[in-house]
């Protein structure tokens, strides 16, 4: 029988541990200079088409797409190899790790991510979140929907989710409320569109990097009820 833990962490892992902007614009950049702007920009397009059928960005599946429309061009294989073996662990951010340690002190730490199945495993694995985390790493195709499959791996009296897209916040806040704190990462692009952020409720807790956890007064999100926890003040 899995234990039922005080207190579970779950934590996103594109731009809340790991700097995924900066991912994406040094594979632009690698594409441009590489293959030139038409097919940096045809690439992109094919990415994002298949972002809004998936749900998530098939990096690996679109390089297969743009493949097949100029096969032979078989220069395009060494873009496999830029997408598998890029340096992950040079874009996470300040103190993400030290963050994972400190999490982990206090209660089972989860990562939770949306991605495919190759490579978003490959960028947690090389990021040295895996390691961090004693290989807790669940990766769905939409985790909002998968909150049943989390519970009964990881069940727990109280769930802290960290994360910096509010539509995933609000998904999993409308679902377990008072079970879980939501912690709002202001980091990356989905972070910083207005647009988005107007539209859905605040977070629990809203901090500006991920950094900023290792001065909060972490022990007080199991206990503190989710409608006070705005007004939780960085340990002193």
């Amino acid at each position: 029988m899995v234990p039922v833990h005080p207190i579970v962490f779950l934590i996103d892992v594109d731009n809340t541990l790991l700097d995924n902007d900066g991912v994406q614009q040094d594979l632009k950049d690698h594409l441009e200079r590489t293959y030139g702007g038409d097919a940096r920009d045809r690439y992109w397009r094919i990415l994002e088409g298949l972002f809004a059928e998936l749900g998530y960005r098939d990096y690996l599946g679109a390089l297969q797409r743009f493949r097949a429309e100029h096969p032979l061009e078989v220069e395009l294989l060494s873009m496999s190899d830029y997408l598998i073996d890029y340096p992950f662990a040079d874009r996470l951010y300040p103190s993400a790790l030290e963050v994972l340690k400190r999490l982990k002190s206090l209660g089972q730490t989860v990562i939770l991510s949306d991605g495919d199945v190759v490579f978003q495993p490959r960028k947690v694995e090389r990021a040295g979140i895996s390691a961090a985390v004693n290989g807790r790493v669940l990766i769905y195709i939409h985790k909002e929907q998968a909150l049943d499959d989390i519970e009964r791996r990881f069940p727990a009296k109280h769930y802290v989710l960290i994360d910096d897209k509010p539509r995933i916040l609000t998904a999993v806040k409308r679902s377990w409320g008072d079970r879980v704190t939501a912690v709002f990462v202001r980091q990356g692009s989905y972070a910083h569109d207005a647009q988005t952020k107007g539209a859905l409720p605040p977070a629990d807790v809203a901090i500006d990097r991920i950094g900023d956890l290792l001065s909060f007064d972490l022990p007080r999100l199991q206990s503190t009820p989710p409608a006070s926890a705005s007004k939780l003040e960085p340990a002193r």
